[in-house]
């Protein structure tokens, strides 16, 4: 009865922060054998999948966190975004173009590649406002998902 009173009651903020962890996770289990740039180097081959693996991993507990509105999850979503951000930072200074135009193949344009980049952190940083703002609509306490 509890959780079916939960699922009515559950804010669209909630319900739209939920659809774009599923994107996120959908995303992250798509590039399951690229190059996987991490804290200011490019993996590739198997430790590449396994990087992805891992992420994929967390996206699909950030998301189920999500749907069953567990308190752990809102920590873990603070601290998820801002491990990315801090490390688009990091592989924007860390991976030189060379680096990275050697990785795929093409010519990348530089200030598009920082635009692009920045945007996306900054879009991280206001989610994770976001997500700091309404740590109320984390209402389940049980430590486990399941």
């Amino acid at each position: 009865m509890l959780e079916e009173n939960q699922e009515s009651l559950r804010p669209l903020g909630l319900i739209l922060l939920t659809a774009l962890y599923l994107f996120f996770f959908l995303v992250t289990a798509s590039t399951f054998g690229s190059p996987f740039p991490l804290l200011g180097r490019i993996y590739g081959g198997s430790t590449a999948k396994v990087l992805v693996f891992i992420d994929t991993i967390v996206t699909l507990y950030l998301f189920l966190g999500l749907v069953k509105r567990q308190l752990l999850t809102w920590y873990l979503l603070i601290a998820y975004n801002l491990f990315e951000i801090g490390n688009t930072i990091v592989n924007l200074r860390g991976i030189s173009m060379a680096e990275l135009e050697a990785f795929i193949g093409v010519r990348v344009d530089r200030q598009a590649l920082l635009n692009r980049n920045l945007a996306a952190a900054l879009v991280l940083l206001l989610l994770t406002q976001f997500i700091y703002r309404h740590k109320s609509y984390f209402c389940n306490r049980h430590k486990y998902l399941f």
